[in-house]
């Protein structure tokens, strides 16, 4: 583990300066979210980086008919272990920078590690398509680098995560504020996820589109003073992220929680394709 503190985002320039350090590990997460996968890892990463697939190594499970919940702990310490991530290291997360799916894909890991303990935790701003910007900084090819560890000593932070139950009383008791990180159409049940069982919103959300704090003209997320104006509406204190799946709601989650350092933000990674399972949890439609 580093002397600094390491969360949020970190700049190319200054992972550049520590490729090579034995306590650092990079996670290339390129994947079908992004269009990539181990063919695009393979034919060029940040050298020494180690390839885990989003969508393929199980990074979320799904029961019942939400498949975007938290994996079980003996899966994750698994997981985490396989990929040479021990208690001391540095992770640097390294999403491909091509949009906002991709830049939530990269919140969710971060999100998954802070919540099963580990401390240290960085989110490449831009991406590998920020870090290829410069033809200056080196690019492998070739097969992921072998670098395994033991089952990760997974210490949950429950703090992290909401549940439907914990959402529901939150709902109720208006003691959280529900950002619903989805478009429009979905939050005013226009339009619903597959696997949800009814269109609509959780009862008192208020809409923040995770699209919005994603510049697509550079693959980076808006800057400070953009994304604390787009959030700033939400009321202070505790606050819960979600969305459909508990994949584009890991984004706000990262922007209030990481970069605008809001306290008692959660992620309800179940979202509303949990939610809607019951029956008896309501939902709300039209205009907020």
């Amino acid at each position: 583990m580093s002397e600094t503190a390491l969360a949020g985002l970190i700049a190319p320039e200054d992972l550049l300066a520590r490729l090579g350090d034995p306590r650092l590990v990079v996670l290339d997460i390129r994947s079908s979210i992004d269009g990539g996968g181990k063919a695009a890892y393979e034919a060029g990463h940040i050298p020494g980086a180690v390839h885990t697939d989003y969508v393929a190594d199980g990074w979320r499970a799904k029961i019942g008919q939400a498949p975007g919940l938290l994996p079980p702990r003996d899966h994750l310490a698994a997981l985490v272990g396989r990929l040479g991530i021990t208690p001391h290291d540095d992770v640097i997360i390294i999403p491909a920078g091509v949009s906002a799916t991709d830049a939530a894909a990269a919140a969710r890991i971060y999100w998954t590690l802070k919540t099963i303990g580990h401390g240290q935790q960085a989110i490449l701003d831009g991406g590998f398509r920020a870090w290829t910007a410069d033809p200056a900084r080196p690019v492998e090819t070739g097969p992921s680098a072998e670098r395994t560890a033991p089952p990760y000593p997974v210490v949950m932070q429950q703090r992290l995560r909401s549940t439907a139950d914990a959402t529901l009383v939150a709902s109720r008791s208006k003691l959280a504020t529900l950002v619903d990180a989805r478009s429009t159409s979905y939050f005013e049940g226009r339009e619903k996820a597959p696997e949800a069982a009814r269109a609509g919103r959780i009862p008192g959300a208020v809409s923040r589109d995770y699209t919005q704090a994603f510049d697509a003209a550079t693959g980076r997320l808006r800057s400070q003073d953009e994304l604390a104006a787009l959030f700033g509406g939400i009321p202070k204190g505790p606050a819960i992220a979600y969305c459909n799946t508990g994949h584009t709601a890991a984004l706000n989650w990262f922007v209030l929680s990481e970069l605008l350092g809001r306290e008692e933000v959660a992620l309800y990674d179940g979202s509303m394709t949990d939610w809607t399972q019951d029956p008896e949890r309501p939902v709300a439609t039209g205009a907020e």
